[in-house]
């Protein structure tokens, strides 16, 4: 396990501490005077990537929330960040990304076997034939009685 203390602009004093293992990566600051520790588990981290800050080039542990983004290296010599960068993603089984982007999602295939079925607003009412089945009795005597 590493552990690091790291810049947070919503914390208080602007600081919170990293706890960085294989398998999970845990942060602690206090927001407001609320203390408050969270786990997050690496598997939910997208990758490592490389970005440009005002100090020189960052090795990011990057995350969907933006909040949840991690430090990992601040230097100005891109090959140190380039090895340090391999290094990070071997041992945490995270790949490598190129100017901090995930690849796009796949495109979504026209034709697939949902189009043919009826919408949701259509399958919460019954079809009309339904609604009021009449009884019809064909091919038989018809007995009425009357008072």
């Amino acid at each position: 396990p590493v552990s690091f203390a790291a810049s947070d602009s919503r914390a208080d004093g602007g600081i919170r501490q990293i706890e960085l293992h294989r398998e999970r990566v845990t942060l602690h600051r206090a927001v407001r005077g609320m203390k408050m520790t969270i786990n997050v588990r690496v598997s939910e981290f997208i990758g490592v990537t490389v970005r440009d800050t005002a100090d020189g080039r960052a090795l990011v542990l990057l995350h969907r929330d933006p909040s949840l983004a991690i430090p990992l290296l601040v230097t100005e010599d891109a090959g140190e960040c380039a090895v340090a960068g391999q290094t990070w993603s071997e041992i945490l089984a995270l790949p490598q990304l190129a100017d901090g982007t995930r690849d796009p999602a796949p495109r979504r295939r026209r034709s697939n076997t949902i189009s043919g079925r009826r919408s949701t607003f259509l399958m919460r009412r019954r079809s009309g034939d339904l609604l009021n089945p009449a009884a019809v009795y064909r091919g038989e005597r018809e007995i009425i009685a009357r008072d």
